[in-house]
């Protein structure tokens, strides 16, 4: 498994940045001689990102991307949640959706269709991944969620010197804009998939998933009830667990194959 690390100058956020990558171009003599017909295809690329207070890791099993013969692209979304903030240099859905996407492209020449590219993600970067994925409906082609942060309507109408226990009110205002209209926004992915669908363009296929125990569980219904009125195909999936890299280790698996296989 060939691993990078690429730092660059990011004109989104004004400022060099850096993401990781893993491409499984020097596989193992055997895997190559075995009967895999995924090798013979070009390889395909998931965007993953992280969640709130992570870094550009990779959590996907290696024989995965060695089976499904993809890549993994892992940009620093820092605390952002992947959104374009007002701030000059806090554009972090740009940075994902445009910039790394053309940089990949141009640089290791991944990522050329939305057939071929997907993006996934766990808590905050699953919330990006569903954000990004439908903000960009013509280059990513489907979407993972694990444990999303679907956290739009409990941060809306939050007033100045309030905090909900994980962060405070200036600081979900600099990722989501004005939070008496942000569910009216573009910040939320209900709007982007509700204009989406009037629209009549493509719409990225969806598999969320969240454990019971969750803190987020409420918030994932909640989606997955919008999806469902506006009969928006996707899967979603409840299972026992919490918000916690042993729920999402296990169900990464079944995530990647419906992308990949």
């Amino acid at each position: 498994m060939a691993s990078f690390y690429i730092e660059y100058f990011s004109h989104a956020l004004h400022r060099r940045t850096a993401f990781r990558a893993w491409i499984p171009n020097d596989v193992r003599t055997e895997l190559e001689t075995e009967e895999n017909p995924f090798r013979r295809r070009p390889m395909r690329t998931l965007f993953l990102l992280h969640g709130y207070t992570g870094n550009a890791e990779n959590w996907v099993p290696q024989e995965l991307m060695e089976k499904y013969n993809f890549a993994v692209i892992s940009p620093n979304g820092e605390n952002g949640f992947y959104l374009d903030g007002e701030a000059t240099g806090a554009r972090y859905q740009t940075l994902v959706g445009e910039e790394l996407v053309d940089y990949v492209r141009r640089t290791f020449g991944l990522a050329r269709s939305r057939e071929d590219t997907h993006i996934i993600g766990i808590s905050m970067g699953g919330f990006g991944a569903v954000h990004t994925g439908l903000a960009y409906p013509e280059t990513f082609g489907k979407i993972g969620a694990l444990s999303p942060a679907m956290i739009v309507h409990d941060i809306a109408g939050m007033k100045p010197g309030e905090d909900n226990g994980m962060a405070n009110y200036a600081y979900y205002r600099a990722c989501f804009g004005d939070l008496q209209t942000v569910e009216r926004s573009e910040a939320n992915p209900e709007t982007l998939a509700s204009r989406l669908k009037q629209a009549g363009g493509p719409m990225p296929g969806m598999y969320l998933c969240c454990g019971t125990e969750d803190f987020l569980i409420e918030p994932n219904r909640q989606f997955h009830r919008f999806l469902e009125e506006e009969q928006i195909p996707h899967i979603y999936q409840e299972d026992p667990g919490q918000h916690d890299m042993a729920f999402w280790s296990t169900h990464i698996m079944p995530v990647v194959t419906w992308m990949f296989a």
